[in-house]
Parts: structure tokens; sequence; C-alpha cells
């Protein structure tokens, strides 16, 4: 049975009037202030522990983005675009600096928005998005570039080497599952090398993009150089952004639909893209594991942030000696997930972002039952009690049974759900792991060394863990193969998007 315990009414009215004080509007930031813009339209953030209104959201049109894009044009040749590296990278340190001076603004922030438990923001939300800035300062600050010596026909010769430049106005399109660590993910690394940003976040998600406007007038960045415009996709900010002439890169997080529509729009002018996709990711667990560590990273990597991480897993293959034992290893760990609401040190599993979004997980439940899938656990909506209700509560699920085939097992579901197949050979389990659209992310669990190695080098991913889930070393490259991305970022290899790259020759 689903633990069916969260915190009582009265505690959970308690916690939910501590994170209520954080309750507040959103704001467009452009050029170093906050406004509303010029149009009346907008909308109500919605809580999703208990759907109450957060505040009101205004929704960006072409006049705000015009406007952001001029500011963050202006920047380039003003004050930021004439600093030293070492003066950029100075300003970017305190700024991270300020991130951790404000952080429980931020891990107020980033929790009313999502609903995660506190526990998980405060271990990895906002530490994560401070770092992002110090860990790029690092690389703008000590990456070398190219020199070669040629022969020329006179015998005198030529020296060739490499500059880098500031690619200019880059945007940001950032997700709502991770909305600090995600955004910074891209404008750390965007202002460290010099370019100038405007961010759309989510709709779900407005409020840390915002705060962090604050922060940069503390630090006294200059204006221009970080702006946020509000708004959603279609005819508003999002699309006004990816369609601007004057946007000379643009960076996405998010669903693989999306990162198509942004693609076709970044044809226009013939704009670089970095996306992070979609991913259906897979875990292969072997006979030999340490069956401890691999039902714990599994759980982790299954229910965490309640499934809405893109390198999550939803696809167990699991060699047969072990699957029975595994299987109800699994149901038992996430039958022990109490929701909860942040502030409670007990709570397991927070709600989804949205109750849209529960509707969508919702129509999968549905749909692996109408499939043939057997239900381990799970599959519906946990009782709460009255004062969350109208939050976007569901349970953890697992299955079992359904076809390669089926859609809850080759669509991306973004919910905290699994399915879990037994497989008897390397070779079919390497053979299942690879067969889907997407390449984001994998995870093998075996104590055997050569085994890992050479299953690792065949998965068609961008990114594959061994005996671990979510370790990452932000110096190394980032990115999805397939359906699930195009490009790579993460300590030197972000040069390649964020930067142009000049030759210069000179004859001796």
């Amino acid at each position: 049975m689903i633990c069916e315990t969260p915190s009582s009414p009265a505690q959970s009215g308690e916690a939910l009037g501590r994170i209520a004080r954080a309750r507040r509007d959103a704001a467009h930031f452009i050029d170093g202030a906050f406004t509303q813009g010029s149009s009346s339209n907008g909308w109500t953030n919605l809580c999703p522990l208990d759907g109450s209104a957060i505040g009101r959201v205004p929704e960006g049109g072409k006049t705000e983005v015009d406007a952001a894009v001029a500011a963050a044009r202006a920047a380039l040749g003003g004050e930021w675009g004439r600093m030293s590296v070492l003066q950029r990278t100075d300003m970017l340190g305190a700024v991270a600096d300020g991130i951790d001076r404000r952080f429980d603004d931020f891990l107020e922030a980033e929790c009313l928005d999502t609903g995660k438990p506190i526990s998980l923001a405060r271990h990895i939300d906002i530490p994560r998005g401070a770092a992002n800035f110090k860990m790029f300062t690092d690389v703008a600050k000590t990456v070398a570039t190219e020199c070669f010596t040629m022969d020329t026909p006179d015998g005198a010769g030529a020296i060739n080497y490499g500059l880098r430049r500031p690619r200019g106005v880059i945007a940001v399109i950032s997700p709502w599952n991770l909305p600090l660590l995600l955004m910074t993910w891209k404008v750390g690394p965007a202002l460290a090398l010099g370019n100038s940003v405007v961010v759309k976040p989510s709709e779900e998600t407005p409020l840390t993009a915002t705060l962090l406007g604050e922060v940069m007038n503390e630090i006294g960045v200059p204006k221009g150089v970080y702006n946020v415009v509000h708004g959603f996709g279609p005819n508003s900010a999002g699309e006004f952004l990816t369609q601007h002439p004057l946007v000379d890169g643009i960076t996405f997080t998010g669903e693989t639909r999306t990162g198509e529509a942004i693609m076709r729009e970044a044809a226009l002018g013939i704009r670089p893209v970095s996306f992070e996709l979609g991913g259906k990711n897979p875990a292969l667990v072997f006979a030999d594991c340490d069956l401890d560590k691999a039902v714990e990273g599994t759980l982790r990597s299954a229910f965490a942030n309640c499934g809405q991480v893109c390198l999550g897993t939803e696809r167990v293959y699991v060699e047969r000696p072990i699957y029975d034992a595994f299987v109800a290893r699994l149901k038992a760990g996430a039958e022990a997930l109490c929701p909860g609401v942040p502030d409670d040190m007990t709570t397991g599993i927070g709600p989804l972002v949205s109750r849209e979004h529960r509707e969508k997980v919702l129509s999968y439940y549905r749909r692996a039952v109408e499939q043939g899938a057997t239900i381990v656990t799970g599959g519906g909506i946990p009782d709460m009690p009255d004062a969350l209700k109208g939050g976007a509560w569901v349970q953890p699920t697992i299955w079992t049974g359904l076809a390669e085939d089926s859609d809850c097992v080759t669509q991306e579901i973004f919910g905290p759900c699994c399915h879990i197949r037994p497989f008897d050979t390397e070779e079919e389990a390497i053979s299942l792991a690879n067969r889907t659209a997407y390449g984001l992310a994998a995870a093998i669990w075996t104590e055997n060394l050569a085994r890992a190695h050479r299953v690792a080098a065949r998965m068609e991913i961008g990114i594959c863990w061994v005996n671990s889930w979510f370790l990452r070393d932000l110096r190394t490259a980032f990115g999805g193969s397939k359906a699930s991305g195009i490009g790579r970022e993460g300590g030197v290899h972000g040069l390649e998007f964020y930067t142009e790259m000049s030759n210069i020759c000179i004859k001796l």
C-alpha cells in the first residue's frame, strides 16, 4: 500500500503558512529594472501544493522582447563589453556569493513554484545554481585556444592562432523542473564568456529567474547584461524571442516537440542552437550488482523531484535471476515515499508542477492499464489532507508486463513512474536499452568492471552512469543524442556554442 500518511492537516497548514509568506507577483527584468510591461495580459501563478494563488505574472509580448534584446545588445557595446576577463569573472563570482547570501529567499521561491521538498532544493537546486557561475568563470579564465606554425613557399613561414569572441545576445529558454539550476547552467557560461542574455523562464516557475535580477543589481552587474521576459511559447514571449533577428544564439531545455519548433525559427538567420530535450532513459541492472545500491539509485532516478527530471529513469531492465527481488524492493521503496509539504523533513515526494501536468501523467497511468500493464504499486492520486487536496499530487507508480512498443515504454511521461522488464543476456539488455528514439542518459548497475566498460560504450546516449545516478562533474560534456538534443555544454564544450572562433594568420 502506498504511504497514505502525509503531514497531518495541522502540520500541513503550519508548513504552508511558512512557505506562503514568500508569495509574490513576478515582473519582467529589462535593462536593470523591474517592470510589468506594456500589456495588461498575464496569468495567476498557482502553487502546486494546494492550487492556491502565488501571485500575478505579466505576459511579455513583442514590445518587451524588443526592449530586452535591445538592452542586451547595448550592454555588449558598453561597460560589459569593455571589461577584461578577470573583471567579468570576478563580478560573476560575486553573483554566486549573492545567491548564497540570499539562499533562503531562493529556496522559498523554488519550493513555492515547484512544490518540491526543501531537502531536495537545499542540496541540489540552489547550491548548483550558484556553482554554475563559479564553475564557468574558471573555464573563461583558464581555457586556451590554439596556435600553429606553418611553412610558406618563401621559407619565412606563418603563425596561426585562434581567437574567441562572445557570440552576442543569447536567448535562454529554461524549463520548470529545475528552474534555477538549469537556467544558470546556461546563463553562467554565457555571461562568463562575455555574452548578454534574455531569459524566458517557464510560465510555471517564474520566481527564481526574477529574483536573480535583484542579485544582479545588488552586485552591480551592468544594465542589460541579464534580462528576463515572462510569457508562454506560441504567439507570446517564447516565439517572439526565438524569432528575433538580433538574437545570435538560442539555448533551450525542454521537450523535443518544442525544440523542433525553436529549431525551425532558428533557421531564419542561421542562428546556432544548443538543445537538451526529452528522454526515455533506461537502467540496466545486472545480477552481479550490489542490490542495495541498485535499488536505492533507481528509486532516486525514477521518483526524485516527482519524476520530473529529464535524466530520470522510466525504463528498468533487470537480469532475470534478481528480477523478482528487485521488483519487490523497488515497490517497498516507492511505497515508503510519503507525499507532503516542502518544510516537513519526513516528506519523500512532492506534487507535480501543475494539475495540468498531472492530467497528462494520469492519462499515461490509464493508458498503461488499457495496454495490459500489471500495476505493482500506485497508479492514481494519494489521499491528501484537506489543505492539500487542491494540489497536483500523484502516486509513485511501477508497472510490469507492458510490450516494448506500448506508449508507456516508448513515450516520455515525466512523472514518478517506471516500467520494469526482465532480460537474460547482456546483448538483449543493450538492444532493449537502445530501442528508443531518445538518447539522453542511462544507468548501469554491475560490479563487473569489464562489463561496465563494455556495456557503457554501446549505449547510444549523451551520459552514462555506472553504479550511480545524477553524479555530475561540471567540467564534462553534457547533452543528448538522437531526439534528446543537439550540442554539448559543460566545461570547455560550451565554448563551441557560447563563442565564435576566428583564426588569425600572421605572415612572417
